[in-house]
């Protein structure tokens, strides 16, 4: 691109042709103060803060919307500039409410900061009043629109950002604002409350709910989101050792840029809440009570050895988090396996999909994991499979629709009309179950179409002429008719992909699916004919549940494998961690979390370590769960929270939440990325690591850490993945160790073989249950929600995890919104109110998760998820 050369205040600048005055004074550090301008959104001109004065005619520009031009002369500061900044200033403060000494924007808002600089303490304008009322109905946002200076940046973020379209501006002249249609309550309208029209808000026009805390906080920190696996960059507002405030950072190459989901910027007040443990305690006489540190480690210690020595080390389990640090679930299964020799180690990614994940690694030997979210916006074409990121991953969902307003074409392929459907190009509604079949139609039809990339099929793959042999012999209309899928749309969808790299987006309707595995492989051959794997704006996104589910697999809390992946049948990378660790390891993989619970049943597990995980909220059948717990010998929780699990341990150990310590998370990209503590534990709490550090040393181990750098610093040279990592920067990227040729720079290493075509396997229905449920996320709540449902704000909410079912079935069975229905299984039943949902088919009814103690869980069977996953199943309903 040609660059250009002005002037701007007497210095000659350089930039690229087309790039705004603004933009050029920017990258030359030239300052120009701005209102309504944000990097992240199109220039707009609104606000007219950043004119600028051409030398050569006197003619006022907005620097935002006009383009630098060759030898122009600009300045951003003379006298007539200065002039008309300061009229503009005085007439929005003339309008502008005085009531800055109680506005909780204080020093943060940008038009007091301006005013200052321009030296206007006041006006001496007529004050013209511009009251509208306050609105505080919602948990979330606190709206005062007398202050709104008509920026226009929380609409534009709306449109642009998020793509959600819920707020436009409203009425003309005086009475101007931002509003939903037809004026109504924010909480009635399409808005999802991700709060990025907060954080851009310049005033205080647009605030966070805050009922404990208010005005500017004492100080920012930044850190990483302990929710779901996006990983936003936050900065936390934080007052008397408090976490108050969430915004997005101000970090340029972040995952979610200026926007977070509700979740990450209105339910960290868990953080706060009263449940928080602050006490080691040990159960005695039936109760448990606060002891010293001391004390518990050295029960845990003692009691741990004692039942090894007694029963053998397969008698002691270790569930560990897919919430938790890198360096702590590695110090975790360190734990089980050098101190403790078992590989009975897990964490909660068992329930999000681990097992295909873990497929797909073999696959390529991990080399699918590194895909920066933002390539999704420059994607040539998105299939997004049984997933629906508005709800489970909002972040990911604003880079999909983002795309397809671009003119991306993307595919949904969904048994409901979702949120993310209702974006999409064509959406293809099939059958729960059904997914395997209709991905290898398309497969099909597009090898028929010739709309295969037979470049990277002869370098990268082998096996071709077997599979298209395979592909030969499908019947389109007949799987169309099994799918549930009319001819019509599928012809629509492959037109669409016919030629173009796919970027996959992959949720939790195949992770968790009965037949997710041959799901998984089908879009892997589909992304391997359409040479779509390993490509910059291609490829396969997994949408990981857990903040640190993919971290928590590398770092070997798996029961198969050791850190970096390395299966622990394979004998020459097991030696290799003997080596590293001096010690002998086990070829037997361990038992999983669902084993682990079946083995207490059976009094065969003795005793259970869990770390940051709730089984009694997040398993099936929590009656069955507890009664196992129950009839282990010792059970230790170490936790952040008092939850039903904490309350049936022997012993608790109060850990530290992610604000309050140091660690890396690595998100669904393969980013890694370190945090350090911005505010005190409460009480006594220890961070994670810590804790396992003072047990390390109390269970047999001559040496200790003492330091989280230690622990970085061994992962950093005996996990090959990890080794890369940054040991004192924030962020980096898992490495590339794949020797398969398409992930190689030179293009140069061994062929990846197509799979198999499978077919899906049909489920079997129960007399009497006639309907098929699907279990679901709903936006405001994550996993089981046991950190979610301790934020007042998400409390506040209204919704009550209503089940949704068709018209059809709603007038068949007399059902209107409200009512109360019992939903029951061949597992468990349920009570909740209804709701009709014309997005439904006849016979399809969704159940949220997290509701009610996660309650839904009851309709599906403990040990059933060993060989099914936990996404759907058969019910009837019954009116209560």
């Amino acid at each position: 691109m040609e660059t250009i050369t002005l002037s701007i205040d007497g210095k000659n600048v350089h930039c690229p042709q087309g790039t705004s005055i603004l933009d050029a004074a920017d990258q030359n550090g030239i300052k120009i103060p701005r209102l309504c301008h944000h990097p992240d959104l199109k220039p707009f001109g609104a606000c007219r803060i950043c004119i600028v004065e051409d030398e050569k005619s006197g003619r006022l520009m907005a620097s935002c919307v006009t383009p630098a031009a060759p030898d122009m002369q600009v300045l951003t500061d003379s006298p007539t500039i200065i002039k008309h900044r300061r009229n503009i200033v005085r007439l929005m403060m003339a309008e502008h409410p005085e009531s800055c000494l109680v506005c909780s924007k204080g020093n943060r808002c940008q038009l007091r900061k301006i005013a200052t600089e321009l030296s206007l303490a006041q006006t001496d304008l007529y004050p013209m009043h511009n009251y509208k009322p306050l609105e505080q109905a919602n948990p979330f946002i606190t709206r005062d629109l007398s202050k709104c200076i008509l920026c226009g940046k929380c609409i534009r973020a709306d449109h642009e950002l998020v793509v959600v379209g819920a707020i436009d501006y409203h009425f003309r002249g005086f009475k101007s604002r931002p509003s939903t249609v037809h004026d109504v309550p924010l909480e009635k309208s399409s808005c999802s409350f991700c709060g990025s029209c907060v954080s851009i808000c310049p005033t205080g026009a647009l605030l966070p709910n805050n009922t404990t805390h208010a005005g500017t906080p004492e100080k920012e920190s930044p850190s990483i989101c302990g929710f779901c696996g996006v990983g936003c960059s936050l900065n936390l507002g934080i007052i008397d050792n408090q976490v108050v405030e969430i915004n997005p950072s101000s970090f340029k190459d972040s995952s979610n840029g200026s926007t977070l989901c509700v979740r990450g910027h209105f339910a960290h007040d868990f953080l706060n809440s009263q449940a928080r443990l602050s006490n080691p305690m040990i159960r005695k006489e039936e109760e448990l009570e606060p002891v010293h540190w001391d004390e518990a480690l050295d029960l845990v210690a003692d009691r741990l050895t004692e039942i090894k020595k007694r029963f053998g080390p397969t008698s002691i389990g270790f569930f560990g988090s897919s919430k938790c640090s890198n360096e702590e679930n590695y110090l975790f299964q360190k734990i089980a396996r050098v101190l403790m020799e078992t590989n009975n180690v897990d964490n909660g990614g068992y329930l999000t999909g681990r097992s295909l994940i873990s497929w797909l690694d073999k696959q390529t030997e991990g080399g699918w994991r590194i895909n920066p979210l933002p390539s999704l916006e420059n994607a040539e074409s998105i299939v997004v499979v049984g997933a629906n990121p508005t709800h489970s991953l909002p972040v990911v969902s604003y880079y999909i629709k983002r795309a397809a307003k671009n003119g991306t074409p993307v595919i949904v392929i969904d048994p409901r009309r979702t949120d993310m459907a209702r974006s999409s190009s064509v959406w293809l509604p099939i059958s729960p179950d059904k997914d395997v079949e209709l991905l290898n139609c398309i497969t099909a039809k597009l090898w028929k179409k010739f709309g295969h990339d037979s470049n990277f099929i002869d370098r990268f793959t082998e096996g071709i002429t077997q599979f298209s042999d395979g592909l030969s012999s499908f019947n389109a209309k007949r799987l169309c008719v099994e799918a549930g899928v009319e001819m019509e749309a599928l012809e629509r969808a492959v037109e669409m992909l016919a030629g173009k790299k796919i970027a996959f987006v992959i949720g939790h309707g195949i992770l968790q699916q009965r037949n997710g595995s041959h799901s998984i492989e089908a879009i892997f051959n589909l992304s391997l004919l359409t040479g779509s794997l390993g490509h910059k704006n291609g490829g396969i996104y997994v949408l990981a549940k857990e903040n640190n589910q993919l971290g928590a697999g590398d770092m070997g809390a798996i029961p198969y494998a050791l850190p970096g992946c390395q299966l622990i049948n394979n004998e020459v990378g097991r030696k290799q961690w003997e080596k590293n660790w001096a010690v002998k390891l086990s070829p037997d993989p361990g038992l999983n979390m669902i084993r682990m619970i079946e083995e207490a049943e059976n009094g065969n597990l003795k005793a259970l370590f869990i770390m940051g995980e709730n089984p009694l909220r997040s398993l099936p059948q929590r009656e069955r769960v507890q009664k196992a717990l129950g009839n282990l010998d010792f059970l230790v929780v170490q936790d952040i929270l008092a939850t039903e699990t904490h309350k049936v341990a022997d012993v608790v150990l109060p850990g530290a939440a992610f604000s309050e310590k140091g660690g890396s998370f690595t998100n669904l990209e393969g980013r890694i990325q370190s945090f350090e503590p911005t505010v005190p534990p409460p009480g006594e709490a220890k961070p994670d690591w810590e804790i396992l550090d003072l047990l390390y040393g109390r269970m047999g181990s001559s040496e200790t850490y003492s330091s989280l750098e230690k622990i970085r610093e061994e992962i950093h040279h005996l996990v090959p993945m990890y080794e890369e990592t940054g040991l004192d920067g924030r962020i980096s990227w898992v490495k590339n160790t794949s020797r398969m040729g398409v992930f190689s720079p030179e293009g140069k290493g061994e062929p990846i073989p197509f799979s198999p075509i499978a077919s899906a396997e049909n489920g079997k229905s129960h007399a009497g249950y006639d309907f098929k449920a699907i279990l679901g996320s709903q936006r405001h709540h994550l996993g089981s929600g046991t950190r979610t449902s301790h934020s007042a704000r998400i409390c506040g909410l209204e919704s009550n995890g209503e089940v949704e079912l068709a018209p059809e079935d709603g007038a068949e069975l007399g059902l209107e919104d409200g009512d109360i229905v019992r939903i029951s299984s061949p597992s468990g039943s349920i009570a909740r109110e209804v709701k009709v949902n014309r997005n439904l088919v006849q016979g399809l009814i969704f159940v949220p998760v997290a509701f009610h103690n996660n309650d839904a869980l009851q309709l599906i069977e403990l040990t059933r998820l060993n060989k099914a996953g936990m996404k759907e199943c058969w019910v009837k309903i019954e009116r209560q």
